[in-house]
């Protein structure tokens, strides 16, 4: 199952408990979300991995050749 289906059958499912209509219009927000989703969590990631390698490789420089004050 694809993440667009579980997003839309989850948003099904949330949009069902108010039960004031019927559950297409959260399956339709559930699949859009799923979607943004799929790219914005792996920008996320490796944003925050590329960040700790150049936080790291900065430590390492500072230890290496020793601080250098501004």
């Amino acid at each position: 199952m694809g993440a667009t289906t579980i997003g839309a059958l989850i948003g099904a499912g949330i949009d069902s408990l108010s039960g004031d209509d019927g559950n297409a219009d959260g399956a339709i927000i559930g699949a859009i979300t799923a979607n943004v989703l799929k790219i914005v969590v792996p920008l996320a990631v490796t944003y925050a991995i590329g960040w700790a390698v150049l936080r790291g490789a900065a430590e390492l420089k500072d230890q290496v050749f020793g601080e250098r004050e501004a």
